[in-house]
């Protein structure tokens, strides 16, 4: 940003009050045809933080598309204080594929930043994104869903030990977060490092539009938009219980020991205790039934959807509670239930 508040990229401007629609060339095609990215930028009247919304650094991860088209386009952004940098699609070829990698040599286009000028194709494309839309922020927000074949309830993940991130993490209001620094190459982390406090939001499975999570990720979107005042009214939201699932916390991805056919017996979000079964492996003939059972009390941050694996391939994600917590969700899930 400059010192007017007009906000810069390579190959534009835009000036307090005004709002602009770009597609940005970050690549070529075979053909030395364009590759383009939507871009929406707000840039308000008012002073405040400068703030990007980022989604689909996966093509196939489309919850996110929808909660950042939204926040663009459908929300009065007349009171905006500050500037939101929207960018819905960040990998506009594996999108257009609808795959999760690049189709260029199958590379993870979130595993490539900040990028360089002067590497692959992926970290040229990274490179682009970052230096023009990631840098001149103050924060951000990166909507990712789980790969095919699984799906996650919402929740945020950030590294706690960084005060600006915690901050942020819990503004968005969920009940879980999962503290890690994250990987070398992965948005959130490469953006945090250089001192733009990043969080991603899991929501959901790949491949479709969840309109309920979608309007929970809007109100997290609110609810951060009201902790750092970026529009007049609103509040910061408490979801009722949080837990935040640390290095000292019980946590496991559960495996299949055998290949088969997979009959689910909990949804996203469900609390197992100790012992029960979670699912239950069979063959084609139903004559070999193997149990899957819960080895510590905690909650299913993520399941499987695709109901076939082999040996090897993940179940569920669980995650540890503590007694409080447990006792909070235990009371929730069984008014639920009524």
């Amino acid at each position: 940003m400059s010192t007017d508040g007009t906000f810069t990229y390579n190959g534009g401007k835009v000036d307090p009050g005004e709002r602009q629609n770009l597609r940005y060339g970050i690549s070529e095609t075979y053909l030395g045809d364009p590759v383009r990215i939507p871009v929406t930028i707000i840039n308000g009247e008012r002073e405040g933080p400068t703030v990007f919304l980022s989604a689909a650094a996966h093509g196939d991860e489309l919850n996110g598309i929808e909660v950042v088209r939204e926040v663009a386009h459908e929300w009065d952004l007349s009171d905006l204080a500050g500037t939101l940098v929207c960018l819905p699609v960040l990998n506009v070829p594996a999108f257009l594929a609808q795959q999760r990698y690049l189709p260029i040599y199958d590379r993870d286009l979130n595993r490539s930043f900040p990028g360089h000028e002067d590497s692959t194709s992926a970290k040229r494309m990274a490179a682009r994104i970052f230096d023009n839309f990631v840098a001149p922020c103050d924060f951000g927000l990166d909507f990712h869903t789980s790969t095919r074949g699984r799906t996650n309830m919402l929740h945020v993940r950030a590294d706690m030990s960084d005060d600006d991130v915690a901050r942020l993490a819990r503004s968005f209001g969920t009940n879980v977060i999962i503290d890690s620094e994250g990987s070398d190459g992965v948005l959130r982390t490469e953006a945090t490092r250089v001192g733009i406090p990043t969080v991603t939001i899991e929501m959901g499975e790949a491949h479709r539009f969840q309109r309920g999570l979608i309007d929970d990720a809007l109100a997290g979107v609110k609810s951060v938009f009201a902790e750092y005042e970026l529009r007049e009214a609103g509040s910061v939201r408490w979801p009722g219980w949080r837990t935040v699932i640390d290095s000292a916390s019980e946590k496991t991805w559960i495996r299949a020991d055998a290949g088969g056919i997979v009959d689910m017996h909990y949804e996203r979000g469900s609390l197992v205790h100790e012992g029960e079964r979670i699912c239950t492996l069979t063959d084609p003939f139903k004559s070999d039934n193997i149990a899957v059972e819960a080895p510590f009390t905690g909650l299913l941050v993520g399941v499987l959807e695709n109901p076939v694996v082999y040996p090897g391939n993940p179940l569920c994600h669980l995650v540890e509670l503590d007694e409080d917590v447990r006792r909070v969700v235990e009371r929730e899930q069984s008014a639920g239930s009524r």
